[in-house]
């Protein structure tokens, strides 16, 4: 199955201004991680301006409807979004090609 990055710029006070909002956004990220499609998430620091989740999922349409509904985005928390295939060559994808052209598992 793929993989797909949600990449969230956020605004300069996010930190801030996501706190009535937070609670939310982990439910519907916990919900989405316990059914499998997020894998992991959180958000860039130093500074914090970047936030990324990683799906696992059948395509694409699955992050955005996510980033769609969630309540940093829905709330101008997000200044802008977007979603990315993501090749994954080591860690503990299914199927990974090796330097020699086997499968590793």
């Amino acid at each position: 199955m793929p993989y797909f990055a949600l990449l969230y710029e956020v605004v300069d006070d996010f930190v801030a201004r996501r706190v009535p909002f937070r609670a939310e956004h982990l439910r519907l990220a916990g919900e989405a991680h316990n059914h499998g499609d997020i894998v992991l998430a959180g958000a860039l620091a130093e500074p914090i301006d970047t936030a990324l989740i990683i799906f696992r999922c059948g395509d694409k349409s699955v992050a955005e409807d996510f980033a769609r509904r969630d309540p940093y985005v829905v709330n101008g928390l997000v200044k802008k979004w977007t979603v990315r295939p993501w090749t994954v060559v080591v860690g503990q994808a299914s199927e990974i090609a090796s330097p020699s052209g086997g499968r590793l598992q």
